[in-house]
């Protein structure tokens, strides 16, 4: 067991070989009856030891489906997974838990399209990468309606007209209590990187755009998705986010829709980040634009199979009507087509936004972009579904770096070769080597060249070489195409 003193009380943990960890750390009051869509408050200070050996709640979630590649782990072991509405609470795993060892801090976003996941998925367990010699947090945040939902109820109550964005809110709140308290665990206030995957690297970009976040953070890494330049558009603004939530709650008032079940208000309706008027109080997209987001050394990078979980041959009808389209996304034969749809639905969403925020903040800040390529070995008879484009397999589809870059394959039971794990020793270690110094250079790697534009870092199964961007005739299209692109 191991004991540290935290602004609130003190906390005993235990460790996990080396590495100490702390589970289930209040970061924030429980968010639930009148708190419910309002923006978190501090935790209560607790008298004596409070034991942190056990994961706290998921925030309340539906349960994914069993055939995802996403979130499968291991389906012959699969445990109900304890959910509530009081669910802000953090995790810290740390080499070091002296005061005084000032450890460099990475603070983990999981991903889930705002309406999966929480901080205690074993894939993104933070031991592997304490191990190498950072404090490691990983959180939950409130999701779907419980942490998104805009409404007039809501903004009319609010000191500043705010309404949504409480999920948001919760990622600062839990880098609000870092700054606080994790030179308590051995971390380093003053050196924290904010990282995360899919939805949690969009979150990562607005809060680059967020005045009031910037001073929680030093550098930024985004795995697969961006705030900016989304296939959606721009980021709702209050008017357009509260007649959506208006719409959803079906002429149900605030008072009735806070005496519901929570179950009842995440199993319908998508909802995600907008502006609020708190604290996003502008685009993200004009933010960059103009140069004014937080000047912070970013890592950011894709897989090379994004869209094939999400593909349909029904995105053709959003090709967009430029000329050379034809050459980018041909249209010519069964296969083609469906590699065609797979192609247009990862750049769209995912290749693009990427590429697109790399581009706009290499001239502010230092930038590096990455390109994932190595297909996970997916065990036979996995009870996944189909690529919805028809195509044999998901490739290296959205989500298929984590295991590697987190160090965390052994989450997942697959047939992991020699080669997996050397890729993720490579991987996890460069990581490290960013949260550290900033730069992900170095090391047995080969020399990493900042981002211009055209070149990236490629992590593959034949090892990792300075390539071209994927598809950069696709991207410069996309540039060139007003959003929305898609609905």
């Amino acid at each position: 067991m191991i004991t540290t003193r935290t602004a609130l009380g003190l906390l005993t943990g235990e460790y996990d070989g080396e590495v100490a960890v702390f589970r289930g750390v209040p970061f924030a009051a429980p968010p639930v009856g009148e708190l419910r869509w309002r923006p978190p408050r501090p935790a209560a200070p607790w008298d004596g030891e409070r034991r942190a050996d056990t994961f706290g709640p998921a925030p309340l979630q539906p349960q994914p489906p069993r055939d995802s590649i996403m979130y499968h782990t291991n389906f012959a072991d699969r445990r109900a997974l304890v959910m509530s509405e009081d669910c802000l609470y953090l995790n810290v795993w740390t080499p070091d838990p002296a005061p005084a060892a000032g450890l460099p801090v990475m603070v983990w976003v999981h991903g889930g399209g705002n309406r999966y996941g929480h901080g205690g998925q074993e894939i993104h367990h933070g031991r592997a990468l304490a191990r190498r010699g950072l404090v490691v947090v990983t959180l939950n945040h409130r999701l779907g309606a419980l942490g998104f939902l805009a409404h007039p109820e809501l903004a009319a109550e609010d000191d500043l007209g705010a309404s949504g964005n409480y999920g948001v809110l919760d990622i600062v709140a839990a880098l609000t209590w870092v700054r606080e308290n994790i030179a308590a665990f051995g971390g380093d206030p003053g050196r924290v990187t904010l990282a995360g995957n899919s939805a949690g690297a969009a979150h990562i970009c607005h809060l680059m755009a967020a005045p009031d976040a910037r001073h929680l953070f030093h550098a930024a890494i985004g795995q697969s998705a961006s705030g900016i330049g989304r296939a959606e558009g721009p980021l709702p603004d209050q008017a357009a986010a509260q007649k959506h939530g208006l719409r959803w709650a079906e002429d149900r008032g605030l008072g009735v829709l806070r005496r519901l079940d929570g179950v009842e208000l995440v199993l319908k309706g998508h909802f995600g980040p907008v502006v609020d008027g708190r604290v996003l109080t502008e685009p993200s997209d004009d933010v960059f634009a103009a140069a004014r987001q937080h000047a912070v050394p970013l890592l950011v990078g894709t897989n090379d199979d994004e869209g094939s979980v999400y593909a349909s041959l029904d995105i053709l009808r959003r090709l967009p009507v430029e000329p050379g389209t034809d050459e980018v996304y041909p249209l010519r034969g069964g296969d083609e087509v469906r590699r065609t749809a797979r192609r247009f639905t990862g750049e769209s969403r995912f290749g693009y936004p990427v590429w697109h925020w790399a581009r706009t903040h290499a001239d502010l800040a230092p930038t590096w972009m990455y390109r994932f390529t190595r297909r996970p070995p997916l065990p036979a008879g996995l009870p996944l579904a189909p690529p919805r484009d028809g195509l044999p397999d998901h490739g290296v589809h959205h989500t298929a770096e984590l295991p590697y870059v987190l160090d965390t394959l052994d989450a997942r039971a697959w047939p992991w070769t020699d080669a997996d794990r050397e890729l993720a020793r490579t991987m996890a270690d460069t990581w490290a080597r960013f949260v550290t110094d900033h730069d992900p250079g170095g090391g047995a790697l080969p020399a990493w060249p900042r981002f211009t534009g055209e070149r990236a870092m490629v992590f593959g199964g034949d090892g990792v070489a300075v390539g071209p961007v994927q598809r950069l005739d696709a991207l410069r299209l996309l540039d060139r195409v007003p959003r929305p692109l898609l609905d």
